[in-house]
């Protein structure tokens, strides 16, 4: 893949949720909760400061993150769903 993010943005391959329920009933697509957690697939430069230098940024490539139901901007490139939102949009790291 060669997309590389501009600015403060960052490229995040959403992970699905759960397929079945506690009580073992599969859920299907269109019942789906949409996912709010991810792995950052690639990261932009940062964004420039008003003093003319670059901010850097605190995710980093291979991170997983969570993020806001509705963030970012989502898209389809080579039969994979991605998003690609600003590094704000993200919510917390996780470990």
């Amino acid at each position: 893949m060669n997309i590389q993010p501009l600015s403060d943005r960052v490229l995040i391959k959403p992970i699905s949720g759960e397929e079945k329920t506690a009580g073992g009933i599969i859920v299907p697509d269109t019942a789906k909760e949409k996912p709010m957690k991810g792995e950052i697939v690639a990261v932009g430069p940062g964004k420039m400061g008003d003093d003319g230098k670059r901010i850097s940024m605190d995710v980093k490539k291979g991170d997983k993150v969570l993020y806001g139901k509705y963030s970012g901007t989502e898209f389809k490139l080579d039969d994979q769903e991605y998003l690609i939102m600003n590094q704000d949009d993200i919510l917390a790291t996780l470990k």
